[in-house]
């Protein structure tokens, strides 16, 4: 297996490229969940990023530790990736991690000795609890008051990345609902 870390920096995060294809929207009850586990615990992940030929370092992860403390000089994993493997992994990383199940037991373990302890955790776990019940509530309504209606879809094959951005670009300026997807 190649190991594709080729680096460990200090950097300001203010001085870090967020990458225009990051595709995650940071909640404010996250931001509060990670200030809070900042002030609790302190900075304890590497941010992760690669660089561009003028030497600057873009993010891969890490956008909202970027976004709460641009002041501070934080640690970065470097990683020698091109842009192609940067957008992959910037896809994968996190639906990897969610892939991930958990032994029940444990978990209510570890949560038992930890939240006595950490007003961070305890925090963060409200909330996440508070965000699943207001998402079973919605659905719920959801599912009683409305009716989905049927939509319907055209699929055109690219011959590249090139052709597909061009057609996008046309099919919107004709007014039409559309976006771009890789199969």
């Amino acid at each position: 297996m190649k190991n594709r870390i080729k680096d460990h920096r200090r950097v300001r995060a203010g001085d870090l490229v967020p990458h225009e294809l990051n595709p995650r929207l940071h909640t404010e009850v996250q931001r509060a969940a990670l200030n809070a586990l900042y002030d609790e615990i302190g900075f304890a992940r590497s941010l992760l990023a690669y660089e561009l030929p003028d030497g600057r370092l873009k993010l891969i992860d890490g956008h909202l530790r970027r976004d709460l403390t641009p002041e501070e000089i934080l640690d970065v994993e470097v990683l020698d990736v091109n842009d192609a493997e940067a957008r992959a992994l910037l896809l994968a990383i996190d639906p990897l991690a969610q892939l991930a199940g958990y032994d029940d037991k444990l978990l209510e373990d570890l949560r038992q000795r930890t939240e006595k302890d950490s007003a961070a955790v305890r925090s963060l776990w409200q909330a996440l609890q508070e965000a699943d019940r207001q998402t079973r509530d919605r659905l719920r309504r959801g599912a009683a008051s409305e009716e989905v209606p049927p939509r319907y879809f055209v699929l055109i094959a690219c011959a590249g990345e090139e052709e597909q951005r061009l057609l996008l670009e046309r099919f919107q300026q004709e007014g039409l609902a559309c976006e771009a997807k890789m199969g």
